[in-house]
């Protein structure tokens, strides 16, 4: 690996420190941060998705952060992970240090591993497999693939309806089109990853306080903001942001804003738990994963092993 170009990666559940330790190293090293968040690349919700502030980022390089407008509803893994190997490439061309940066696991599985390269869907069956309800979609799959219909939660509606739309179109289950994957550059970079699991009691403090926090410099106006544009659908990724539905309530005068801080702080520590799971388990052993809660100690160990 000692040939191959060194990239940092620092990954972990939200509101564990991950900003803020790849800020310090790349002032330290000269590094070019690389946002690996789904929500971060959208523009609309600085405050509400936890974004850099101008500051920060004006203190080192940051890419692929609020770039894409909250109406583009087309914004993928794949699409993120092609314009990450184009960020990575440029940063590596300017003898810096790559620092990618989140907690969404498909978007680094797609970066790292590649991905299936299933061909474009016929319009049509897309738009007859998402007019199904859910109970006929998930009859529709398990009786074309009953595989993944068994390995998917009946109530996964994103997962249920891409994998029927998949088999229809192409005639190859999801999982054929899987195994063929393609794009990774895992095989070509030296990648020195550290997850932040911080103790579990530390992060949910953490969490509540950061949210409160939120609404106190702006969320509820961005939130007020993006529901007031006509363009922005209704399904439109960006709705889904963590804290948004609550707060949109909020705003529309469903909830009060003391419920509305109350569900979503508790709908992120949900959240948490599940990206804590996901890291804890499912990436490479050789991926450190770290307790430790003071950046700077981390920041050290980091330092040490992306430099040898």
């Amino acid at each position: 690996m000692a040939s191959l170009p060194k990239v940092a990666l620092i990954a972990g559940p939200t509101a564990s420190g991950k900003s803020a330790l790849a800020l310090q190293l790349a002032e330290r090293l000269g590094g070019t941060i690389i946002n690996a968040d789904s929500a971060q690349v959208y523009r609309d919700l600085r405050v509400v998705t936890a974004r850099p502030s101008p500051e920060e980022e004006a203190r080192a390089p940051h890419r692929l952060f609020g770039h894409v407008d909250a109406a583009d509803t087309g914004y993928s893994a794949a699409r993120w992970a092609a314009e990450a190997r184009v960020e990575i490439d440029r940063a590596l061309a300017a003898d810096g240090m790559p620092i990618l940066v989140g907690g969404t696991g498909l978007y680094l599985r797609t970066l790292i591993d590649g991905i299936a390269p299933v061909p474009e869907i016929d319009p049509a069956i897309r738009a007859e497999v998402r007019a199904m309800n859910l109970p006929d979609a998930y009859a529709a799959l398990t009786a074309v693939d009953r595989a993944e219909a068994a390995r998917l939660n009946p109530a996964d509606t994103t997962r249920i309806c891409r994998a029927l739309e998949v088999v229809r179109s192409t005639g190859r289950p999801i999982a054929d089109w899987r195994r063929e994957r393609v794009g990774g550059i895992g095989e070509r970079i030296d990648l020195v990853a550290t997850i932040l699991l911080p103790p579990r009691d530390w992060l949910n403090d953490r969490i509540d306080r950061r949210f409160a926090a939120m609404v106190d410099t702006g969320a509820l106006e961005e939130v007020a903001t993006l529901i007031a544009r006509e363009d922005v659908p209704l399904d439109a990724p960006i709705r889904r942001a963590i804290g948004m539905p609550e707060l949109a309530a909020a705003v529309l005068g469903e909830i009060t804003l003391a419920d509305a801080i109350e569900r979503a702080s508790l709908a992120t520590r949900q959240y948490a738990k599940r990206q804590y799971t996901w890291f804890r388990n499912q990436p490479p052993a050789d991926w450190i994963r770290a307790q430790e809660t003071d950046s700077f100690k981390l920041y050290d160990e980091i330092a040490i092993r992306v430099q040898h």
